[in-house]
């Protein structure tokens, strides 16, 4: 079966179809810039181009940057606060003329891509991944089950401001640190999450999932930690596998 994956983060909205039975990615990475700001009608005329640009007139799944609870955005996160409380998945439905959406948090779906069929699969006990890009993204699983909308990017550092303002790529690049130091910031954070969930497996997802062997050697955590099976592939093939589950 194939579906229409959509990955949205808060620097590009990117999208394939998906082989949701094998995983596979069937077509080019379709990419297009987040608008700023990050609104939510400028947001949905994006999503209208990556179905038009596709001809898609299936299902489609879509991974999306903050909590979502039954469709609906309950947080701010990285995008405009006029998100909360969008019911995201009828706004991006009516945009694109009732095309059925599923809509779920980016970091979860691309946890439940890995579990599924990547780096995580038969893994039991706590598993997590970090998906590292704008923000740091969290997908929790405990025996294989997703526990959804596990925020951990939003604990906060000692500094006082959240762990993603100092951890995530986007604090990378603002800082204008090297990969190095950036990897000892995000060490940090992994410990921190070690010391509170004790998990067995910890996977490195985003954009900085295939960058994994310049800074692994860096990190200390006392955790195996892997970049993922598809590395920034994971939400648009775990949107996707999620819309195939729900449709």
């Amino acid at each position: 079966m194939e579906i229409l994956g959509i990955d949205i983060g808060g620097s590009g909205m990117k999208a394939a179809i998906v082989n949701v039975e094998t995983g596979e990615v069937l077509t080019e990475r379709h990419r297009i810039p987040t608008p700023i700001p990050r609104k939510p009608e400028a947001m949905a005329n994006v999503i209208l181009e990556i179905i038009n640009h596709f001809n898609w007139e299936g299902p489609v799944g879509c991974a999306f940057p903050t909590i979502v609870i039954d469709g609906v955005c309950k947080s701010q996160s990285n995008l405009d606060v006029s998100w909360v409380d969008v019911n995201i998945e009828q706004l991006f439905s009516a945009k694109c003329g009732g095309l059925p959406f599923y809509v779920a948090n980016d970091a979860d779906l691309a946890g439940f891509a890995e579990m599924q069929m990547g780096v995580g699969k038969n893994k039991n006990g706590s598993v997590v991944l970090i998906t590292i890009g704008t923000g740091l993204g969290a997908g929790f699983f405990y025996d294989g089950q997703l526990i959804p909308n596990f925020e951990l990017g939003a604990m906060f550092h000692t500094n006082g401001e959240i762990i993603e303002k100092y951890a995530s790529d986007a604090a990378k690049k603002r800082d204008g640190i090297k990969t190095k130091e950036w990897a000892v910031r995000f060490d940090f954070f992994l410990n921190h999450l070690n010391r509170i969930f004790s998990p067995s497996l910890i996977i490195i997802g985003g954009g900085t999932s295939k960058k994994f062997d310049k800074f692994k050697d860096i990190l200390t955590v006392p955790v195996e930690v892997v970049p993922a099976k598809f590395l920034n592939f994971a939400g648009i093939i775990g949107a996707a596998m999620w819309a195939s589950l729900n449709d």
